[in-house]
């Protein structure tokens, strides 16, 4: 099996335990969410270990073990991203399974169970025109001011959304145009969106352009821009004239 496949199949397997959880449980959010983190994170790193014992793992859920800087194949993990989202039982969170390698975001996937998607590196969906208006993604319990600002410069419409990677996976669906968030990140949020919307052609960097780096002593990958490729120059401009 491939990376992308083995992404795959991961992202998938776990968001079939994840819903599985949730129907099967009632506690309150936070506890739903907790227990899912726990499951989730436990079924994909079982898998790692066992189908690529050589290579490193970061999680969100696991305590980041400095012998990983020394490989150049690391996989990066949220296995939950939104878990506020899932507790509150909404369809905007995601699993993220991502493989960096030398510092890219290579391969991945990015399951969007409760939608019954999945999206990854081998099979990426032909893009779609951008909508007009365009429409700008932002949190949806704290948008980002110079989201707000750009979108108001654009002439976007917003879309607050949860997750990061649900944002992500919402530009190449056709759903929204611009992912920007500056409101602080990790590398496990955004190294499978990055890699699957790379695949897909769009444009994926920090805010001032700079490339995506993960595997870094210090995970924090605090800001991210994906858009149409044609998109992102018009984009970052207005970034740096807010700087």
């Amino acid at each position: 099996m491939n990376d992308a496949a083995l992404a795959r199949e991961l992202a998938n397997a776990a968001g079939r335990l994840l819903l599985q959880l949730r129907d099967n449980e009632d506690p309150d959010g936070k506890a739903l969410g907790a227990e899912g983190d726990r499951a989730a994170n436990r079924l994909i790193l079982d898998a790692l270990r066992r189908e690529r014992p050589d290579d490193a793992i970061l999680s969100e859920e696991e305590t980041a073990d400095p012998a990983r800087l020394k490989s150049r194949r690391i996989w990066i993990v949220d296995p939950l991203d939104g878990t506020r989202e899932y507790g509150e039982r909404r369809d905007d969170w995601a699993v993220h399974v991502g493989l960096s390698i030398n510092g890219v975001a290579t391969e991945g996937a990015v399951a969007l169970p409760a939608m019954g998607l999945c999206f990854c590196t081998e099979f990426p969906p032909v893009l779609k025109a951008e909508n007009r208006p365009l429409r700008m993604l932002v949190s949806r319990t704290r948008p980002a001011r110079e989201a707000v600002k750009i979108a108001e410069a654009l002439g976007c419409e917003l879309v607050p959304m949860g997750s990061a990677g649900a944002k992500a996976m919402a530009v190449l669906r056709g759903e929204a145009d611009i992912y920007l968030h500056t409101g602080g990140q990790y590398e496990w949020d955004n190294c499978a969106p990055a890699a699957v919307a790379l695949a897909a052609g769009l444009h994926a960097s920090r805010v001032d352009g700079s490339p995506l780096v993960y595997n870094r002593t210090d995970p924090l990958l605090p800001d991210l821009l994906i858009c149409h490729r044609a998109r992102a120059d018009e984009v970052l401009g207005l970034v740096r004239g807010l700087v």
